[in-house]
């Protein structure tokens, strides 16, 4: 039956093949938005039968010219749609637009059509989703926990099932809070990566357009999608977007040490990200136990520096001549920017440049960062006895995320002992979104969590073909100290290369274990009378081969590596006179085989 019909991309596009119609499916749409009875969630709602007109331009299913065919969706109401009004949950700040945003226009010429415009915190600022004029939406999974915010209508309206996916905004978390309240994912990619052209900001040069689903890998299509450059935006800048692919076999998960861990007395939360790290570690996310205290620095920045004025540049003209449109709690917040100084400001960039290299090598130290979405649900009275302190709180894990330029994926893992949603966010730096997402998708599959207030479970997964490099990448095979989880790593992650697979040579090679070190590295030689040695292969961009050559040391060089299935690409080889001093360790079958015999035994 349609009312039971998951809206996720996959068993949606099925349905299509298969006869359904998009106008069958906007019926449906309106039908569970009438069904919820919250007349909260929506600011704006398009008219049915426009929305119809719109989906009958579209031609015949066609999912490869057009990847969102047929898919709804709804908009944060700080985001522009051409003729419907944008109110940034402030009626007197309202306006008409002419033209959709540059990310709605992408996104409906991918097919999507768009059914409405979400409530949301005031001009963006709150993570609690109760700052509006408007009633303020119903937690999905438990009505008397707050939503979250600020795009609080967008991950409700997925969480019910009403749309495929919602757009939200991020800039202190508000992208990932809500996602991780209502059970769904949040993806926040790097800044600059989708354009904020049409888009009302509240911090300019910290916001980025977010996306909410109810699965990693329909988030991260998405963000494929839009993720198209905006010339006319001055923060936009041009990305690549490789389709997901398998994760690492091993990567480093920074995770905050016990003395980082903030839960305020949240013993369930804590036991649930516990749990989480347990599944971690089963995938091969080995945990690095971070010092978090100068993240936690970065993240006081953001309302209590600067940043706040950037906040102010929006609302004021509304709080000069007109304050009593803005909520008092935004008076009180925002208004500390009129006792700032230019002075001040230059002070605050000065204190956060200190603090990222501080930053620094805590981030090269890992791959990802795995932290607790919120560290604890608030109830609606608690907000309404503690509107700041509760707000605060909720931001404990994300306010520092877009001050450091990181990109991050919001998601639901097993279900908390009380019943609430149990959901982690993995962080990584700047331009690394598609190796994010694909260990939080591989996370999704294995946790298998509810999605959203659904009662869906997740799509099964077609049989993957063997991932490839793109037009503007270069498969590179690294067999020794490249490979993920090993120290020289990050040499490649940080040129924005991507994991491929895991591989062997065919049986024509030699392993040797060069003098020096640490790091100790390999060398491969080519030998037919050799074996197969055990590699990994990456995507490295093209342009950035120079910047990875530069740093490869004699006796190595890159070359042509055979793969045990035919297959030759580009790798790691050794100049056969280095081996002669060498440890030969062909027979152990690889690296990682070798560096286990070095490990002092365990007692």
């Amino acid at each position: 039956m349609l009312q039971d019909l998951p809206f996720d991309i996959h068993r949606l596009h099925a349905a299509y093949a298969n006869g359904l119609t998009p106008a069958q499916v906007i019926d449906e749409c309106y039908r569970r938005i009438a069904a919820a009875g919250d007349p909260g969630i929506f600011v704006h709602l398009a008219d049915a039968d426009t929305v119809k007109a719109q989906a009958a331009e579209l031609g015949p299913f066609d999912p490869v010219a057009c990847p969102l065919w047929g898919l709804p969706f709804v908009v944060k109401d700080n985001i522009d749609a051409a003729g419907q009004p944008t109110t940034a949950a402030c009626p007197a700040f309202a306006y008409t637009p002419p033209q959709d945003a540059f990310v709605v226009a992408t996104l409906r010429r991918a097919g999507a059509l768009l059914i409405g415009k979400t409530n949301l915190d005031q001009f963006a600022t709150g993570l609690v989703g109760v700052r509006s004029p408007y009633p303020p939406p119903r937690n999905a999974l438990d009505p008397t926990m707050v939503p979250g915010g600020s795009s609080s209508g967008s991950a409700v309206a997925v969480a019910r099932g009403m749309v495929s996916f919602a757009l939200g905004t991020d800039t202190a978390g508000s992208g990932r809070v809500p996602a991780a309240l209502n059970g769904v994912v949040g993806f926040k990619p790097s800044l600059g990566a989708l354009s904020a052209s049409g888009v009302v900001p509240a911090c300019r040069t910290l916001d980025t357009v977010s996306v909410f689903a109810l699965t990693v890998s329909d988030a991260y299509a998405v963000f494929r999608v839009a993720a198209a450059f905006d010339a006319q935006d001055a923060y936009a800048r041009r990305v690549t977007t490789p389709a997901l692919a398998a994760p690492p076999a091993t990567l480093r998960i920074g995770v905050p040490d016990a003395a980082s861990r903030q839960f305020f007395g949240d013993t369930v939360q804590s036991d649930s990200f516990d749990a989480a790290l347990a599944r971690i570690a089963a995938l091969g996310g080995e945990p690095v136990e971070t010092d978090f205290a100068p993240f936690f620095e970065v993240a006081a920045l953001l309302y209590g520096g600067a940043w706040v004025a950037e906040r102010y540049t929006v609302v004021e003209p509304l709080l000069r001549d007109n304050p009593e449109a803005v909520l008092p709690v935004l008076r009180d917040v925002i208004g500390a920017a009129e006792r700032m100084s230019a002075a001040d400001a230059f002070r605050d960039l000065y204190r956060l440049q200190d603090l990222k290299r501080r930053v620094e090598p805590l981030l090269a130290a890992v791959d990802l960062l795995c932290v607790p979405s919120v560290p604890k649900f608030f109830t609606l009275a608690d907000v309404a006895a503690d509107p700041i302190g509760a707000n605060s709180r909720l931001g404990t894990y994300t306010n520092f995320v877009n001050l450091l330029d990181l990109c991050g994926v919001t998601v639901p893992v097993a279900q908390r002992s009380d019943g609430l949603p149990g959901s982690v966010t993995l962080l990584a730096t700047r331009d690394r979104d598609a190796q994010v997402a694909a260990f939080a998708d591989r996370l999704q599959q294995v946790c298998d969590a509810p999605l959203g207030a659904t009662g869906w479970t997740l799509p099964e997964r077609p049989p993957a073909g063997r991932p490839a490099a793109g037009p503007e990448e270069l498969a590179l095979a690294v067999v020794g100290a490249h490979m993920s989880g090993l120290p020289l790593n990050g040499e490649l992650t940080r040129l924005g290369a991507r994991f491929l697979y895991a591989a062997r040579t065919e049986p024509q090679y030699r392993l040797y274990s060069l003098p020096g070190g640490p790091p100790f590295r390999p060398g491969l030689v080519r030998d037919p009378a050799g074996a197969a040695i055990d590699l990994e292969v990456w995507a490295l961009p093209s342009t950035r081969f120079g910047d990875f050559i530069r740093g490869v040391p004699a006796p190595l060089g890159i070359g042509t590596v055979l793969l045990e299935n035919g297959e030759a690409v580009k790798g790691f080889l050794c100049e056969h006179v280095a081996v002669a001093e060498a440890k030969e360790v062909t027979a152990l079958g690889g690296w990682r085989n070798y560096l286990q015999t070095l490990a002092p035994p365990t007692a």
